[in-house]
């Protein structure tokens, strides 16, 4: 049942529509949306929007729903936007009103999300009565998402008792997606160690750990910096004819690079490359990222070069990330040349770096370059050219 609250920011239902289907179509009915145009409208809106009640008319209008990716992107960003308002009670009826009022999310792949997205509000006791009073008898899917849901909620001693409980009670199988959750929970709450028995109680299921088991145990051992463990982990995974692969590596790499240990990631990545595996691109971010964290910026712009040769194409975050850090260094020049390259894919970094990048190359005396980044970034995104009026001003 809805609350109070909630009800009134569902209230009434023709209005909601007609006013929020305005929103995302300015065009009007002459001009019908598409259901991708749809969701991508939401999402542009919702990004700005901290009115609870117009969050949920922007939702209702878009007609959202899990099977989408896109969907699932705004689902997320609403319940976020609700949760910052302080609004659970309007999560609450948001979900719950989705559930009770669409026949087409009256299935268990929508309780599941709305489970998972509960978990993402922190609402676990919402997350666990949305399992319990399913008109069907829950199956591993919505275990899985109260499990999952129990991790994004961090409440990691939940997921024990629930993945103890539940099963028996419900009569679910657990699968390999159960136990992945179990061992990300152990693993992110500092119980790493207890994964071995779990790995004996999937051994004696005929359940086999998969990449995605390992990978997680890993991580959770470097994390806690038990050395010994990741290569018991390691063995454990040849002898289970699951060798080391390219993401097993990423996974080590980021892993030490968090730790601040990069010089020992770059002879893991040597390593490989000995081996006659290639790196991808994620290998790389994660070392470029933890030079540059170390503040080793010759060996980051050293590792994006080789990355080139090695025909490793970076993503926006990689630009990103060196763009920043080169500024933050004070390698104006260097950041100018990426960023220009970053632009010409149409990758624009925050405000506050390229803002911090004006600023430097004005201080470079190179305002010539500094004033032809901003006109580029005004053209492009005229909508925010008033946030660069006051670096303008520094520029005249």
């Amino acid at each position: 049942m809805a609350s109070s609250t909630g009800a009134r920011l569902l209230r009434p239902a023709s209005v909601r529509r007609f006013s929020a289907s305005a929103i995302l179509n300015p065009a009007g009915p002459a001009s019908p949306l598409t259901g991708k145009q749809k969701s991508r409208a939401a999402i542009a809106l919702l990004k700005s929007e901290k009115d609870p009640a117009r969050i949920i008319e922007i939702c209702i209008a878009a007609a959202l729903t899990p099977d989408c990716h896109l969907d699932r992107i705004a689902f997320s960003l609403a319940v976020n936007k609700l949760c910052a308002a302080g609004s659970p009670a309007a999560v609450r009826s948001f979900l719950d009103d989705l559930l009770a009022s669409r026949p087409d999310l009256q299935n268990e792949r929508s309780r599941a999300h709305a489970i998972v997205l509960y978990g993402q509000a922190g609402m676990l006791a919402d997350a666990i009565r949305v399992f319990e009073t399913s008109r069907d008898t829950p199956t591993v899917r919505s275990l899985n998402a109260l499990l999952f849901a129990c991790v994004l909620a961090k409440k990691h001693e939940e997921v024990g008792r629930i993945f103890r409980e539940f099963p028996r009670s419900y009569g679910i199988a657990p699968n390999l997606d159960t136990y992945n959750t179990v061992i990300k929970a152990f693993c992110e709450s500092g119980s790493s160690r207890s994964v071995y028995s779990i790995l004996d109680e999937m051994g004696r299921k005929g359940i086999k750990p998969n990449m995605t088991s390992y990978s997680t145990l890993l991580a959770g051992f470097y994390r806690e910096e038990r050395y010994d463990d990741v290569g018991k982990v390691l063995e454990l995974m040849k002898k289970n004819d699951c060798p080391p692969g390219l993401s097993t590596y990423n996974v080590r790499i980021q892993s030490l690079c968090k730790l601040k240990r990069p010089a020992e990631a770059r002879a893991l990545l040597e390593g490989m490359l000995e081996r006659g595996m290639k790196p991808n691109a994620i290998t790389y971010y994660h070392l470029i990222y933890g030079f540059c964290k170390e503040g080793d910026l010759k060996e980051a712009k050293r590792l994006f070069r080789e990355m080139g040769r090695k025909g490793c194409v970076p993503d926006s975050s990689c630009y990103f990330t060196l763009i920043y850090y080169l500024c933050q260094g004070g390698d104006f020049e260097t950041a100018l040349s990426i960023c220009k390259e970053s632009m010409e894919k149409n990758w624009i970094p925050s405000f506050s770096t390229m803002k911090a990048l004006v600023k430097g190359l004005v201080d470079s005396s190179k305002a010539e370059e500094a004033k032809e980044i901003v006109e580029t970034i005004k053209e492009r995104f005229s909508r925010n050219a008033e946030m660069w009026k006051e670096v303008e001003e520094s520029l005249a």
